[in-house]
């Protein structure tokens, strides 16, 4: 009874991080005036500050400086959260740009197509298999994606580039040794000097949005922290007590709900094709989530039960 609870508290935990993730969008879309770069250096500066009164909070100060020396002793744990750091910082700048000119509808594919370019990452760096449906569904997403760069008459770079540095991401998470609170403080303070830097300089040039404009942007800068850090802090709680199927089935929350966004609020152009393309898309997702369950391993080829990959 008592796993049973926490496995339910997981759920909620992790629907509502996704929930949050979702609606994000609501919250970047009145600060298309200002430039996303002064957006992303207010993001990561007023998340160090949260993720600082965080700490003082739970009362891991210690813990905080003790993981902290051995962080720059040890070569493997200071390149994988240095490099998490510069990833994450990529992947938010893509996606306020993405969102505060008219591209919500592509953002959503990037994260809908996300966890495929994570079991891809698995494959080539980390030597991880796949079962014959999983190959299959890769291959269907691969042909939603075709279809989407033939009607654009370019390849889809926002969607690629916010799958691809959120899968990174993912990736030197793993190399990585620190809890979840931990982490995300270490990666905003490595990259925190150069948002205060790019802050410093903006303010000179005149260009700095922050307290120069009305005040709900200036709330807004500042609150910018408070909605990065709060969905990471509830995923973590439900990632620990949830298995990981289970989140691989609730991460399409948020995609879904930035898709009904870009569409319905924004209208955003969503054609036949586009239509079509996130139908396939869909399918492999559907595919890779179920692929190794009992029912699909009974209806895999007699002559594929071996595993694929590097």
């Amino acid at each position: 009874m008592e796993k049973q609870t926490e496995q339910s508290i997981g759920i909620w935990y992790a629907a509502l991080s996704y929930l949050m993730w979702g609606f994000l969008p609501l919250y970047w879309k009145p600060l298309q005036s200002v430039e996303s770069g002064d957006v992303l250096a207010h993001r990561i500066l007023w998340s160090f500050v949260f993720m600082i009164l965080v700490i003082l909070f739970m009362k891991k100060t210690s813990s905080f400086f003790s993981n902290l020396q051995s962080l720059f002793l040890q070569k493997k744990n200071f390149f994988a959260v240095l490099s998490s750091s510069l990833l994450i910082s990529a992947n938010w700048l893509m996606y306020i740009w993405a969102v505060n000119n008219n591209h919500v509808v592509e953002a959503s594919l990037g994260y809908y197509i996300n966890p495929l370019v994570s079991v891809l990452l698995g494959i080539i760096v980390l030597k991880e298999k796949l079962n014959y449906w999983q190959i299959v569904s890769f291959g269907v997403a691969l042909i939603g994606v075709g279809l989407l760069t033939f009607q654009y008459g370019k390849f889809p770079w926002i969607a690629v580039s916010l799958a691809l540095s959120f899968g990174l991401y993912g990736l030197t998470k793993k190399m990585g040794s620190y809890d979840s609170i931990l982490g995300l403080t270490y990666e905003t303070m490595f990259v925190a000097p150069l948002a205060l830097i790019y802050i410093v300089f903006a303010q000179q040039k005149g260009t700095e949005a922050f307290a120069a404009q009305n005040s709900t942007v200036t709330l807004l800068l500042m609150g910018a922290g408070i909605v990065t850090a709060i969905p990471l802090l509830c995923f973590a709680q439900g990632a620990k007590r949830i298995s990981l199927s289970m989140i691989g089935f609730l991460q399409y929350i948020a995609p879904t709900i930035m898709l009904i966004l870009g569409v319905s609020l924004y209208h955003e152009d969503f054609s036949n094709t586009r239509l079509f393309s996130f139908i396939l898309i869909w399918m492999a997702l559907v595919i890779f989530s179920i692929s190794k369950t009992r029912w699909m391993a009974r209806l895999q080829p007699k002559n594929k039960h071996k595993t694929y990959g590097t």
